[in-house]
């Protein structure tokens, strides 16, 4: 294809542009994240809802645009909170690494800077996330479980509407680049 010499594609200077993280970014929220999961339900029940450490994958996967490190942010995370929770250890590794893979994904893609399309992800990967978890507890654990579509819909909106608050938050933390 080619274009007349007046002729240029103009991108926005954010469309595209992969966000980097100071290193403690990168360790600290994850960290926080995991340990908000295991330990906030344990004194405020109705905060059992959130899946704060599945946001911060999502989050960092969509803003750091390579399917690697979202493999990596997804496995780590997943793997470390297996390992606090009473869940087999893998399946939240499982899980959150295709997670991670899809929604870097996604952010190679998309510009994932508008706060509608991220409420519409966060909601989409929260689902994705509860399916996917279930199928492999049914696969690979042998468990029958059911499957609850109407909570997990009411869930992944909520969680939804926590994660737009939440990558604000987050995008204040971005080094420049």
């Amino acid at each position: 294809m080619s274009y007349s010499s007046g002729e240029r594609i103009v991108l926005s200077q954010r469309e595209g542009q992969i966000a980097y993280f100071s290193p403690w970014v990168i360790i600290l929220v994850p960290l926080a994240a995991i340990l908000f999961q295991v330990y906030v339900p344990l004194f405020f029940q109705f905060l059992g809802y959130l899946e704060m450490p599945l946001l911060v994958v999502v989050y960092f996967a969509l803003m750091r645009r390579s399917q690697i490190r979202g493999l990596l942010i997804g496995a780590v995370v997943g793997l470390a909170q297996d390992s606090l929770s009473k869940a087999p250890l893998g399946m939240f590794g499982i899980v959150k690494t295709l997670v991670g893979y899809f929604a870097a994904s996604v952010g190679v893609r998309l510009d994932v800077d508008n706060g509608l399309l991220r409420l519409f992800l966060a909601y989409f990967f929260f689902v994705f996330h509860q399916f996917f978890y279930w199928v492999m507890a049914r696969a690979l654990l042998a468990q029958q479980v059911a499957f609850d579509w109407q909570h997990t819909l009411i869930l992944g909106l909520l969680n939804a509407i926590v994660a737009v608050a939440l990558f604000h938050f987050l995008d204040k933390l971005r080094a420049a680049g």
